[in-house]
């Protein structure tokens, strides 16, 4: 039978004393990622950047703290459904009066506002509370190429 100390001493590292250290806001190193929905489908972009914007791809990843990065989506109206969902998927919303119910439909919004499609769909994959609202502040989706955000030098998101 090992003793106490051969097992204290669990590969070659002393784990009595191993502490668990918590980020400090100051520590918190926000990257800017850049990603191309041209061709991409919907719901697999969307689950990569909202792991993005919530910090899991860190080591240092908690999930009570913004340690997300910030995220740049060019083409979103080159963005791909599978299915049927171009005519069948509808975007629900209420005005706040009584029968004030208003649906649209995906085909509508890609020809209206084609950044919403990919902002829905992430903002459905972050924590619905301050936490996520401050997350989702980080996401710019952007039609075309063009984007305002060249001087932080945003790198590729391999999807």
């Amino acid at each position: 039978m090992k003793s106490t100390n051969q097992l204290i001493k669990f590969a070659g590292l002393n784990v009595l004393n191993m502490k668990t250290r918590t980020l400090k806001i100051s520590e918190i190193e926000k990257n800017w990622w850049i990603a191309d929905a041209d061709s991409q489908v919907l719901g697999r972009l969307a689950s990569k950047i909202a792991q993005i914007l919530k910090g899991k791809h860190k080591v240092n990843y908690v999930p009570h703290m913004d340690n997300g990065d910030c995220v740049v989506v060019v083409n979103a109206e080159k963005v791909v459904v599978t299915g049927n969902k171009e005519e069948q998927k509808t975007y629900f919303r209420h005005t706040g009066y009584v029968g004030g119910v208003k649906t649209t439909s995906l085909a509508h919004m890609r020809r209206t506002y084609p950044e919403r499609i990919i902002e829905k769909a992430v903002k459905g994959m972050l924590p619905s509370n301050k936490l996520g609202r401050r997350m989702f502040s980080h996401l710019k989706v952007y039609t075309g190429t063009n984007h305002p955000h060249e001087a932080q030098s945003p790198k590729t998101i391999e999807l």
